[in-house]
């Protein structure tokens, strides 16, 4: 049997369940969740290798519609230039809140040369019939290959959307050594995991005014020979009173930030984590595009 190989770009509105489906697909976490939308700003690569195929697959952020800030005009590109080096377009649509007609992304997907296929996530929150409707209504709309009834969260109907992804793939030679699982260093990742812990435990505007930059990563040993990562971090937000939410009473709300972040930094890194974790203040800084080049936004 032939080797097959290409590049499978993934989009969708925010919150569609883009970064779970890939964390599925590729058996990893590499990307962070949250409930919240537009917690993805990175186009982040996935690589799944097997037998006799490899898929790299490349997971963007939600369209926005209306892009309140140059970050979010950065974003938008991401998902923008996906056409170029795809052979399969990957559209994650929310059954149970599908766009309208005059969604963007619908734009971009009808230019798409490849072909698109549908991952129909979260069909648990409709009913058969209203399922059934959807995969008729969005293969016709997109002239999509197939479109795949899933629940990413659940692992249901992952292997199966797999399959029909494989099968899509051009034969050619794999892109990436078969144990490499993504083309970001360590210290991307570190920063992504504790801005998510940010998103799960702040309300309001601190997840999306806050950016993690990461200063250290050092790699070391404990006193009884372990190995020992001493990482230094800094969360960067907009306003002062940002800070003092972050921190919160007697620093508390630091404290539990900081302790859920090295723990899920200790499971991936698969090593005893030391993390310190400081608050900065930067006006504006989704404003700013040296700051937002500075900061891996492309």
């Amino acid at each position: 049997m032939a080797f097959k190989s290409g590049f499978v770009n993934i989009v969708g509105r925010p919150n569609a369940g883009k970064s779970t489906l890939m964390n599925s697909l590729v058996g990893e976490r590499m990307a962070i969740i949250s409930p919240k939308p537009q917690t993805t700003r990175h186009r982040i690569i996935g690589i799944l290798t097997g037998d006799d195929y490899q898929v790299v697959f490349s997971d963007t952020p939600g369209y926005i519609e209306q892009a309140a800030y140059k970050m979010h005009e950065i974003m938008n590109t991401y998902v923008e230039s996906c056409l170029e080096d795809a052979d399969v377009m990957l559209f994650v649509l929310d059954a149970s809140d599908p766009p309208a007609d005059s969604d963007g992304i619908l734009d971009i997907l009808t230019k798409a040369r490849v072909p698109v296929l549908i991952a129909l996530n979260k069909v648990d929150l409709v009913s058969q019939e209203q399922a059934k409707a959807l995969m008729a209504q969005w293969r016709k709309r997109l002239g999509a290959q197939d479109v795949v009834p899933v629940v990413a969260h659940q692992q249901i109907g992952v292997v199966h959307l797999k399959e029909k992804i494989i099968e899509l793939l051009p034969e050619g030679m794999p892109f990436y050594p078969a144990d490499q699982l993504t083309d970001r260093p360590e210290r991307f990742f570190v920063s992504e995991i504790i801005r998510e812990k940010i998103f799960l435990q702040y309300a309001k505007e601190i997840p999306y005014a806050s950016d993690v930059a990461v200063e250290d990563f050092i790699e070391t040993q404990t006193r009884r020979g372990e190995p020992l990562v001493k990482i230094r971090a800094i969360v960067f937000v907009e306003r002062k009173s940002q800070v003092a939410i972050l921190i919160g009473k007697e620093g508390r709300a630091m404290k539990r930030l900081a302790t859920a972040a090295r723990k899920d930094l200790e499971d991936w890194l698969r090593r005893k984590v030391f993390l310190d974790i400081t608050v900065k203040v930067r006006p504006k800084w989704r404003q700013d595009e040296r700051t937002l080049r500075r900061w891996g936004y492309h």
